[in-house]
């Protein structure tokens, strides 16, 4: 769980690294499924009775968060690459 965590943040910093607008969106998407696999860790965790039913909650709270702002990155990103004639 830790990894995958650690991941979407790692993946957010190498995008932005780049200086590019498509580099950095691709990355965005890699972090986005970094999420899902942290959720489904969260889930799991759950099923085994390792957490309780309010950490599950928050769990999928803050993944909604997490997913709703990379998102709005993404779309952000690709709508700049395209305005400056980097993107189809």
């Amino acid at each position: 769980m830790l990894r995958s965590a650690r991941s979407i943040t790692a993946n957010i910093a190498e995008g932005y690294g780049r200086f590019h607008f498509l580099d950095n969106a691709k990355f965005c998407s890699i972090a986005r499924g970094s999420c899902y696999e942290t959720l489904d860790h969260i889930i799991s965790a759950r099923d085994e009775h390792l957490i309780t039913e309010e950490l599950l909650v928050e769990g999928r709270a803050r993944f909604e968060t997490t997913k709703a702002l990379l998102n709005g990155y993404m779309t952000y990103l690709k709508r700049t690459a395209k305005q400056d004639g980097l993107a189809p």
